[in-house]
């Protein structure tokens, strides 16, 4: 079942909300079954509160165990109170009204987290692949096999309910979907190995595409998980529902991309010299804050500049920021020329490096590197680290956001940078 609403007219009231939901449960097998639903972390906009509570209204009578699951990735765990915040109840409630239902961060650091749901051979690999490696005299580590660690959790309840919502996406295209297995609760292995094939065709090309490589890895991953599986996939207008979809991680998630690509993109008439991405407080790092990155790269002109604005932040990656201060932020061909020397470390690192940096070129010859705009931090990290991984820095001190593009042709302040996409073109325009 698979619902849909006008995105131009309509904005979903709550009592539309419940009643979808409602009805959509009903339609499931779900009596005295184990259900675990699995939720996105903070640095997604969506109502998880409402959820929430109409889960736990339609279900907890009904079924036989109902807990909440946070789909990570490597993304920083949250405090006891921060999952009591993520899904808006208070402490006492959580003893009281809620003392029955689990709220559990996806512990990606554990290896007891995990179990091993299945292997991608390496056929799948080579025809995911394609021949996006022509040219190249290695194969970037991307024709292999792929070991697909779950958490275990999806093993243990008799049917899991994906609920999050849909945005443009640097790796796969779009997220939603079978995205929250993988990398949502998912093992380091295929973690890994997604972000570098995303890296290695690049982020212009795939985000804001509905069907990618990508997107067909982490569907053939998640048919690998027995449990049934269901989700709603969220669309997002402002802090409202501009769309709601039921059904298979794969139908729903299709449904909700169509409508993402009509809401979560932007069309700018020519292209834009510098971009100030001001970015909330839901990223905490600028391994999340990246995203000011990833939504503007295609509307900036070559030769230009985007600079992250986030003066909360202090921390490039409280997950691997030790790694990313050895590697540095390069483009990939800087990587791809230097394979002997990068190919052991985490490939999902390294993604997330390319895709800051933006793409570009290197020559091995002379050692140089010319990357297709600047990227400059203006946050509480220290100018000499940004110098020292390779990124600009501004003092954020001296930017006022509300003054900052006024007058300036060819200047773009974005407010809450991350989630909205811009492109140069045609509204409709396909990619």
């Amino acid at each position: 079942m698979v619902e849909e609403t006008d995105y131009n007219r309509h904005l979903l009231t709550v009592k539309e909300i419940e009643s979808l939901v409602s009805s959509s449960l009903e339609s499931l097998d779900l009596d005295n079954r184990k259900v675990l639903v699995i939720i996105p972390d903070q640095t997604r906009t969506a109502p998880i509160p409402l959820f929430f509570r109409l889960l736990c209204k339609s279900l907890r009578g009904r079924t036989k165990k109902l807990d909440f699951l946070v789909a990570l990735g490597t993304h920083q765990p949250h405090t006891e109170n921060e999952l009591h915040q993520l899904v808006g109840v208070t402490p006492q409630e959580m003893q009281t009204s809620y003392s029955n239902v689990g709220i559990f961060n996806h512990e990606w650091t554990d290896p007891e987290t995990f179990v091993l749901a299945g292997t991608i051979d390496r056929e799948a690999t080579r025809r995911i692949v394609g021949k996006r490696l022509d040219g190249l005299d290695h194969d970037a580590g991307l024709i292999r096999e792929i070991p697909v660690r779950v958490n275990r959790k999806a093993r243990e309840y008799d049917h899991l309910i994906i609920v999050g919502p849909t945005f443009p996406h640097e790796v796969v295209g779009f997220s939603g979907g079978n995205k929250y297995f993988f990398p949502g609760i998912g093992g380091a292995e295929i973690i890994n190995y997604s972000h570098w094939l995303g890296a290695v065709i690049s982020s212009t090309k795939i985000i804001g595409t509905k069907s990618t490589p990508v997107r067909e890895l982490i569907d053939l991953a998640s048919s690998f998980i027995q449990t049934p599986k269901s989700c709603f996939s969220l669309v997002v207008k402002g802090s409202d529902l501009s769309g709601l979809f039921f059904g298979t991680p794969e139908e729903a998630y299709r449904k909700a991309a169509d409508l993402s690509s009509r809401i979560h993109i932007r069309w700018l008439e020519e292209p834009v010299s510098r971009v100030l991405s001001v970015m909330p407080a839901m990223y905490r790092d600028i391994w999340t804050a990246a995203k000011g990155m990833y939504k503007l790269d295609p509307a900036i002109a070559d030769g230009g500049e985007v600079i992250i604005y986030a003066p909360h932040i202090d921390e490039v990656s409280y997950s691997h920021g030790d790694i990313l201060d050895e590697v540095g932020y390069h483009v990939c061909d800087f990587f791809l020329k230097q394979w002997d020397k990068y190919r052991n470390y985490p490939g999902g690192v390294l993604a997330h490096s390319t895709h800051v940096k933006g793409l570009g070129e290197y020559d091995s010859q002379t050692g140089i590197e010319r990357p297709r705009i600047q990227v400059t931090l203006a946050t509480a990290i220290p100018k000499e680290r940004c110098r020292s991984i390779g990124l600009g820095y501004c003092d954020p001190k001296s930017i006022d956001p509300t003054t900052w593009a006024s007058n300036r042709t060819g200047w773009l302040m974005v407010p809450k940078a991350g989630e909205i996409l811009y492109r140069v073109g045609k509204a409709g325009k396909r990619h």
